[in-house]
């Protein structure tokens, strides 16, 4: 693709993501999301592959439909009240509506049926993209919105979310789709948390990006897209396999890592608010995503590593060397020691 034309594309996401965060207007705000789907579009049909002009027709529908949901939603509420304040939601069923619309945007079960397909249809940059920056405008609006949300409506989601994220996960193969799957567990525990606390799904949210980022620029590095290449992971870099392992284990949420803290504090919360039997659920279901996350880090560090091996794999070309992600972990471990500064 032209650089000018990626230059375009990424400036016209980071602005749409801009106007839907500083946006008040409930039709600025379904500006800034309409200029952030458009955006991403021909960066998912660039390939000019059939799984690429589906994986790009597939987001393009869903988005669209979500989109108008959302409009739709704030129409209704104006309709009833006179104000479009995205704060002011509360003409029923108008705040439903939006939250259905949102889980479909972010890709919450049972709403998730479109991102496992989309992300494995397209190149590994583009994933990262749609698992991290896409996430954001949706995110926002929830931010912004959830005190007039139904609360039950996003637990249930919540919980659907954490047991399809981790069950659907175990029998992946495709690093993209089980980074979708991962995406919507983690999506779950957000949803939780969402009305509950604003301070702690932002903590959230921040992590997971982290996590997800460095786990995706690891991979880009070592051209890996299954299980199968992870292996392969040792011959290319010994120091990328072991940034990898400490990746996926804060990704699983394994104390001390970054992952865990989050969860804790969510569960915390919860039973705080008399939730036990929700936190009960969103904690044994949480085991079922840790068990594909320790499954990976097994592959990546303990199956043919530190020997060396005679099979002619890819890990014999080399790598293509974009951004080395160590100093992103990093980042995340030195954010343990300030977490009661972003919680509190």
């Amino acid at each position: 693709m032209n650089p000018y034309i990626m230059f375009l594309l990424i400036s016209n996401l980071a602005l749409g993501t801009i106007i839907t965060a500083s946006s008040y207007h409930w039709f600025l705000a379904w500006i800034g999301l309409e200029m952030n789907t458009l955006a991403v579009i021909p960066l998912l049909a660039k390939q000019h592959h059939p799984r690429a002009t589906e994986a790009s027709t597939k987001y393009f529908i869903i988005q669209a439909t979500a989109s108008s949901i959302i409009l739709f939603s704030s129409i209704f509420n104006a309709w009833h009240t006179g104000v479009w304040d995205i704060t002011q939601l509360t003409a029923y069923p108008a705040p439903t509506l939006l939250t259905l619309a949102l889980a479909l945007k972010l890709g919450l079960a049972p709403l998730h049926f479109w991102l496992p397909e989309v992300m494995q249809g397209t190149n590994m940059t583009t994933a990262l993209i749609i698992a991290t920056s896409q996430k954001l405008p949706p995110m926002i609006l929830l931010f912004m919105t959830s005190h007039q949300l139904p609360s039950s409506t996003l637990l249930i989601m919540a919980v659907i979310s954490t047991l399809i994220g981790g069950w659907s996960g175990l029998n992946q193969t495709q690093l993209r789709k089980l980074m979708a799957f991962s995406s919507v567990g983690h999506l779950g525990w957000m949803a939780a948390i969402s009305t509950i606390s604003k301070n702690l799904l932002f903590l959230t949210l921040m992590i997971y990006l982290l996590m997800t980022l460095s786990f995706f620029i690891t991979i880009i590095n070592s051209t890996t897209k299954t299980t199968k290449d992870l292996g392969m992971m040792w011959n290319t870099s010994p120091t990328l396999s072991t940034t990898t392992m400490l990746t996926l284990l804060t990704l699983g949420g394994l104390p001390p890592m970054l992952g865990f803290l989050p969860k804790w504090l969510i569960l915390q919360e919860l039973i705080t608010y008399q939730l036990t039997p929700t936190a009960t659920f969103l904690a044994i279901t949480s085991l079922l995503s840790l068990m594909f996350y320790m499954r990976l880090t097994f592959t990546t560090t303990l199956t043919i590593s530190p020997s060396t091996t005679n099979t002619t794999m890819k890990w014999r070309f080399k790598p293509t060397k974009l951004i080395n992600p160590t100093p992103i972990i990093i980042i995340m471990f030195f954010l343990i020691p300030i977490t009661p500064l972003i919680y509190s």
